[in-house]
């Protein structure tokens, strides 16, 4: 037990600050993924409802090719394929040019697509749940399509999209591990480097279970609270 617990320290003999640094490089790419997501995911709905046929259609190629596409591989795509793309359009303009993709960014580029377009299709949802005499009676009373949607609308989307957004965030979190195949240092990263250097696979591994699942349960006493205050002020109004 001893010494689990020294490997498990923090400082020179444990590896307690590589856990520490690969649950803080996690939780940093699911924050900075979520909202380019949910903003993503926003654009699209609103162009799946659109009246423009071609908006229609860009938007249900762009969910059905995200959704279809294994994670794992959209990260390959987004980190090596456009890594490559990169370098050949700059190779035009400065021959000999080297561009490289940080693994972070990468991450959240490819993370933060596959995203909307699930995130898409629980705002569609939303949107659909809506009546649309909500509309019609906020312009009635002399507000815009902006401010209609601002005011009157967007409350009732963000109440009735939570739980589904809340699932996508827990899955979110679960596919941040899949950076760590591209280098970046999360918290799989660092267990599986702790796990072979020392050769306990079942401790760390067992360590990076826990982490997640805290991460689990810290998210859904937050939407919980977050659902309970969006009722109260639902029926404040």
């Amino acid at each position: 037990m001893n010494d689990y617990m020294t490997l498990l320290s923090f400082g020179a003999q444990g590896w307690g600050d590589e856990i520490a640094s690969g649950m803080a490089v996690t939780v940093s790419l699911a924050l900075a993924t979520l909202p380019l997501g949910l903003a993503a995911g926003f654009v699209i709905a609103l162009a799946k409802q659109s009246a423009e046929p071609s908006l229609r259609l860009a938007a249900n190629i762009y969910t059905t090719i995200f959704r279809g596409l294994p994670e794992l591989l959209t990260l390959f795509l987004v980190f090596y394929g456009a890594q490559l793309g990169l370098q050949r359009v700059v190779a035009l303009f400065s021959p000999g040019a080297n561009i490289e993709i940080n693994a972070f960014v990468a991450g959240m580029v490819a993370l933060g697509v596959v995203f909307s377009s699930y995130a898409s299709e629980v705002f569609l949802s939303a949107f659909r749940a809506i009546p649309a005499g909500q509309y019609e009676g906020g312009y009635a009373i002399g507000l815009s399509k902006r401010q209609t949607m601002r005011l009157v609308i967007l409350p009732q989307l963000v109440r009735i999209s939570l739980p589904g957004l809340s699932n996508l965030w827990l899955i979110l979190l679960k596919d941040t591990a899949l950076v760590s195949v591209i280098g970046l240092s999360d918290i799989i990263r660092q267990a599986g480097i702790a796990a072979r250097v020392t050769n306990q696979a079942f401790l760390f591994f067992g360590v990076a279970c826990l982490l997640y699942l805290v991460l689990a349960l810290i998210s859904s006493v937050a939407f919980t609270a977050i659902e309970r205050r969006t009722h109260r002020a639902e029926l404040a109004r």
